[in-house]
């Protein structure tokens, strides 16, 4: 299976919901790499790398989040993989001190 790389930004109440520790905690299951973090206008942005199937399941789940969250929208670009990743990390949000 061909392996692709998903750049996401997810929009609503979705920060302050354990949003990105759930996003981690999936993507390792499912064996991703790449890393999710807050954005400082109020989304989450995620970068996906895997297999085709696992990278788009998890987009899905991304439409929903945990429990908590209220998702109203869900931007989504496919980029090459680069197999920059070792793991998924919750990554420091931009302009962060």
């Amino acid at each position: 299976m061909a392996r692709v790389r998903s750049h996401v930004w997810i929009s609503g109440l979705v920060q302050g919901v354990n949003f990105r520790y759930y996003t981690q905690k999936r993507a390792l299951r499912a064996g991703l790499t790449g890393w999710v973090r807050n954005v400082p206008d109020g989304r989450v942005e995620a970068v996906f790398e895997g297999e085709e199937a696992v990278v788009a399941d998890m987009v899905r789940w991304c439409h929903q989040g945990p429990s908590g969250a209220i998702v109203e929208r869900v931007e989504e670009r496919r980029e090459p993989p680069t197999g920059e990743f070792w793991t998924f990390e919750i990554a420091r949000t931009p302009y962060q001190s």
